[in-house]
């Protein structure tokens, strides 16, 4: 700003050397509105850079804090301390410390008791519904729980009969097995088709099982978990068109929904028409955006009033006094409301992650297959051409490269030989991690 006003006072130009477009009536006056411009500017460029220092290299240590993923690591002795886990779906990163700050604020000035949603924080889930999503929702349709696991348990109880049919497309995130089977209800798969490591729905498969008259429900992952498709508007009308004429309830488990890569675009299942919307539940939550997975809060957006009812029966009946953490709302609203700087730098951390890996396994292992990654921050990986079986590459990815991923065969049988690798963590440890890889591999084929 220094040098612009030197060079303005040395050019002494009179009033008539600025057209009146400018609206100013006097060369005083376009140079003061110039230099606000100019502050506008510098103030702008000063929030830039506050944007661009969040940090993404510190990793907290999480053994003895009742962290599951940690905890795996501690039946081995070995694994020295400098590796983390990559397995579950939470991320290796701090917390954004505007929710960080925000809820120290908010414990500084608040009783920690019993709480609802405010207006504020349906707000907060709306906007960024819009802003991220172009999806308009209403107030009325956000119910809150404490997961979208949670949800999903509620829709198959609230929606289906024991013994009657809940359509997966396989292999699929394991907890949906769970909530048929500890439900007593029917699974019917439709194994996804693997194509050159990217994977499409078998349709033709689909509709046939969407039809059986015991058929009521299908699971939706959306992205989907562990593939990483982002299914296109496309695909997901066919999967809704198929559903309506058959009568089949869509839940959307859609809380990968953020986590989208360069040149793909997430679509909301029930944004797609009004008759979808009507027939459908759609589970999002602020946990794997912004690693709030402890506070246990989502959203379930129901905008089909008798819907929402039973679903909200089947709470209240299997529940009995459902209520999200105080906390977790507060910090869901913060997230939402000053999240999206974050969400972008992580979003392009993940990414290169990526690439790396990428790049190692075509350079290295060009056999080993590495799904295209669409959606969420999880890679899918196919070792089986290297030949090893899966229960033993498990071990020796644990026992000898002290690599701590999440097994293929726990997510299904279509899932056997493959590692789902979880990239939310900073890319040093990305690049160890493959060193212990292929020294490892290297003694095995």
């Amino acid at each position: 700003m220094i040098n612009y006003l030197y060079l303005r006072r040395s050019q002494k130009k009179s009033t008539t050397d600025y057209p009146q477009q400018y609206g100013c009536d006097s060369a005083l006056k376009l140079d003061i509105g110039i230099v606000k411009l100019f502050s506008l500017r510098i103030l702008y460029e000063m929030e830039v850079y506050t944007m661009n220092t969040y940090d993404f290299e510190t990793v907290i240590r999480r053994h003895g804090v009742g962290s599951g993923k940690w905890n795996e690591m501690s039946s081995f002795p070995e694994v020295p301390k400098d590796v983390i886990p990559f397995s579950v779906a939470d991320m290796e990163f701090t917390t954004m410390p505007e929710v960080k700050e925000g809820l120290k604020e908010f414990i500084d000035t608040h009783v920690l008791g019993y709480a609802n949603p405010t207006s504020e924080y349906k707000a907060a889930v709306q906007n960024w519904m819009q802003r991220h999503h172009d999806w308009t929702i209403q107030p009325d349709w956000i119910l809150d729980a404490p997961g979208v696991i949670n949800a999903f348990f509620t829709a198959v109880k609230a929606f289906s009969a024991p013994g009657e049919g809940v359509l997966l497309m396989t292999p699929v995130y394991y907890p949906m097995y769970m909530a048929i089977e500890r439900n007593g209800r029917k699974q019917v798969s439709s194994p996804l088709i693997n194509e050159g490591g990217r994977y499409r729905i078998d349709f033709e498969d689909f509709e046939a099982k969407a039809k059986a008259s015991d058929t009521k429900l299908l699971l939706l992952c959306s992205p989907h978990n562990p593939s990483g498709r982002v299914w296109t508007k496309e695909e997901l009308t066919r999967i809704g068109r198929i559903c309506m004429d058959n009568n089949v309830l869509v839940c959307s488990d859609e809380i990968h929904n953020d986590l989208i890569m360069p040149g793909f675009r997430h679509t909301v299942f029930a944004s797609l028409s009004d008759e979808f919307a009507q027939h459908s539940i759609v589970c999002t939550a602020p946990s794997k955006t912004f690693i709030l997975a402890g506070l246990q809060t989502s959203n379930i957006i129901i905008p089909n009033p008798d819907l929402r009812k039973r679903f909200l029966t089947e709470v209240l009946k299997s529940e009995g006094n459902p209520k999200c953490n105080i906390l977790g709302l507060e910090a869901c609203r913060l997230a939402y409301t000053h999240g999206d700087a974050w969400l972008k730098q992580l979003l392009a951390i993940i990414n290169k992650n990526r690439q790396i890996i990428v790049d190692f396994f075509e350079r290295e292992f060009p056999a080993v297959q590495v799904t295209p990654l669409e959606g969420t921050y999880l890679l899918w990986i196919d070792f089986r051409p290297l030949g090893i079986d899966a229960h033993e590459l498990a071990r020796i990815l644990r026992e000898e490269a002290f690599l701590f991923f999440d097994d293929g065969f726990i997510f299904g049988d279509e899932g056997s030989g493959f590692e789902r690798w979880n990239l939310a963590c900073p890319t040093s440890y990305i690049t160890a991690a493959l060193e212990r890889l292929k020294s490892t591999l290297n003694n095995h084929i």
